[in-house]
């Protein structure tokens, strides 16, 4: 749960007119059912590179990104992932020293990455977890490290003393990761930036739930709004907006529900609306209607959204990962925490390299 409440924090929603770039590095500890190394690549939301330490291959998880990537690609990536899994075992021996840990399942996460508007503003950002909490970060305006626990002042002083690591990750999330982005967003344009209407009920989780639930689900892009309103009036009170989820098929889901009275639903009349870039006018949905039948009003969730929101689970679940660089920095391993960014060797058509230059290359934890 902790692996899903730390991305749930640090992936936010994509602007329509935004493209991301992001990766997930997540390392567990052994002894339960979940990978110990998991990496996954996301672009506008889609994830469309993956490796874990089960499976030991860095694989595509799209069709555009098999289509257009050699088999080189693959190959180079596998040995940086695989280096950056060796890499993250020790990071989290580290972590939970520093933390007094000596038992128990314990996380660290590495979350990066960079956005470009289409009007050619550009952000970065780079942020560490362990066991679902911040533990350092880099504000690149001022390329420092923010070291919010007493445990990650070790880390912090150590990558301050030269000012190398802010620097080299300023510029790499300045311009080459964008420049990833660019190159992996003109294979899978065509993909990204179509437009499915979102398939939407109303219904309560029980009978005698006063809990109303609106969902949404097989839309893309990721935004979408979801609000409430009582006799035409817009309602922001009791009500709990959850996070955007992926679906299997590329598309996402979301839902909203509001909290009221059966007496109040009797009283008045509340709708759910819905917003998205792919609808030509707004989607409303009544809840009277829906509640003595209909989609599921005295029954729960019908079966088709339960079975979406646990594959969205799943999916999600699948999003903690992240490349690491193989090329281990002398002097950084006293700390447990090393960076060099992902993909610090730009996209390239030239492939007489030793190193292929069109293999990124990715930080160490």
């Amino acid at each position: 749960m902790k692996i899903l409440i730390f991305l749930a924090f640090c992936v936010h929603l994509s602007a329509a007119d935004t493209h991301s770039y992001r990766y997930f590095y997540t390392a567990v500890t052994s002894g339960i059912n979940f990978p110990e190394f998991t990496l996954v690549g996301l672009l506008d939301g889609v994830e469309f590179e993956y490796y874990d330490s089960n499976i030991r291959k860095y694989i595509p998880k799209t069709e555009w990104m098999k289509k257009n990537e050699e088999p080189g690609y693959w190959n180079g990536q596998t040995q940086i992932a695989q280096g950056a899994e060796e890499s993250f075992k020790v990071t989290v021996a580290t972590a939970m020293q520093r933390f007094n840990h000596t038992t128990g399942v314990h996380t660290v996460q590495l979350m990066y990455g960079c956005e470009r508007d289409d009007d050619g503003t550009t952000r970065g950002y780079l942020q560490y977890g362990y066991d679902g909490e911040d533990f350092v970060g880099l504000d690149l305006k001022t390329k420092t490290w923010i070291a919010p626990t007493p445990q990650a002042l070790i880390t912090k002083n150590k990558w301050e003393k030269t000012g190398a690591e802010a620097n080299y990750w300023n510029g790499y999330l300045e311009k080459e990761c964008i420049e990833w982005l660019n190159r992996h967003l003109s294979y899978g344009r065509e993909t990204l930036e179509r437009e499915d209407p979102p398939t939407a009920s109303v219904f309560q989780k029980h009978s005698s739930s006063p809990e109303v639930v609106c969902h949404a689900t097989g839309f893309f892009p990721k935004t979408v709004m979801i609000t409430w309103q009582k006799d035409g009036e817009d309602v922001h009170d009791d009500v709990d907006l959850r996070e955007t989820l992926p679906n299997q098929d590329g598309s996402f889901q979301k839902r909203s529900i509001l909290t009221v009275s059966a007496e109040d639903l009797q009283k008045h009349t509340y709708t759910c609306v819905i917003q998205h870039s792919s609808l030509e006018k707004e989607m409303v949905l009544h809840v009277r209607e829906r509640r003595n039948g209909g989609g599921g009003g005295s029954g729960g969730a019908p079966i088709g959204i339960i079975v979406g929101v646990v594959a969205a689970l799943v999916a999600l679940a699948g999003v903690v990962g992240f490349l690491i660089w193989k090329k281990k920095r002398s002097g950084e391993t006293s700390t447990g925490f090393q960076t060099v960014p992902q993909n610090s060797s730009p996209p390239s058509d030239d492939d007489s390299s030793s190193n292929n230059s069109n293999t990124k290359e990715c930080p160490p934890a």
